[in-house]
């Protein structure tokens, strides 16, 4: 039996209804949210518990606002994370108003300037769903 004109494009809309529906129920389409770490304080001293209560997602994106030439961003792993160890980040900003862009998984962020991570407590750990 032949389709009018119109039938194959019925038939791929329907298809691509069905897509959009199940991404939506699972979540997927969800928008990133911007978090602008320390809030109205910005990346500062005793930033360490900012994350508590907060959760992240991948695409969601980090804004760190500090004060360029006093305070950094370095990227670590855990082993930085865990002993405030700026030798080898995994990546450095400097800008004063640094926008990272998360991916899945456990993020750690230290600053690198003298002792603020280790008598600062400027680090935080940051678990994207």
């Amino acid at each position: 039996m032949a389709q009018g004109r119109g039938g194959a494009t019925q038939a791929t809309m329907a298809i691509g209804l069905v897509m959009l529906a199940l991404l939506l129920l699972n979540g997927e389409l969800a928008e990133s949210e911007q978090f602008t770490v320390g809030d109205n304080h910005g990346w500062d001293f005793d930033v360490i518990n900012w994350t508590n209560g907060k959760t992240f997602h991948a695409d969601d994106i980090l804004e760190f606002k500090y004060q360029k030439g006093y305070h950094n961003v370095l990227k670590v792993d855990s082993n930085g994370y865990a002993n405030c160890k700026s030798d080898n980040p995994i990546s450095t900003f400097e800008s004063g108003d640094d926008h990272i862009t998360l991916a899945r998984g456990t993020h750690y962020f230290i600053c690198g300037i003298s002792n603020h991570c280790s008598h600062g407590n400027m680090k935080i750990k940051i678990i994207a769903q």
